[in-house]
């Protein structure tokens, strides 16, 4: 397994379809969205020798105090394989998310994951606010 942050036509395909199709926070994402998104991002995407995607997420951050971990996934076939701590390993240790007063994410079943590498509930939930738009990918 290889962690890279190149992403490639053929890669982006990928991405795309998997989010698009089966990520529930993101369905039916346009392609031109989620090419912004991708360009103003550090991304993470492993790969096996054959160079195949096999996970993906990205880090939206102003490398000084703050990031959000998004779109994080790995592929059916590849779960159970230590693939997902891989990846959430190689994003925790990348030297420009280092020193970070605040990193977030949201995730509706993987908390145990997470928490191996030190996420946790936030501090002051009530303090959190957000404007949220579940449908705006919807025709």
């Amino acid at each position: 397994m290889e962690v890279c942050h190149t992403i490639d036509d053929h890669d982006f395909e990928n991405i795309h379809q998997f989010l698009s199709l089966r990520a529930y926070w993101c369905l039916n994402i346009p392609k031109h969205t989620l090419k912004t998104a991708l360009s103003n991002s550090l991304c993470f995407a492993i790969k096996n020798e054959d160079g195949e995607l096999l996970a993906f997420a990205r880090v939206v951050s102003d490398y000084a105090t703050f990031a959000n971990l998004l779109d994080v996934f790995v592929l059916p076939e590849y779960r159970g394989a230590s693939v997902g701590k891989t990846l959430i390993k190689a994003i925790v240790e990348h030297p420009k998310l280092q020193g970070l007063r605040r990193f977030t994410l949201a995730t509706k079943d993987a908390h145990g994951l997470y928490q191996q590498f030190g996420f946790k509930a936030p501090k002051f939930p009530n303090t959190n606010m957000e404007i949220y738009l579940p449908n705006i990918y919807r025709d």
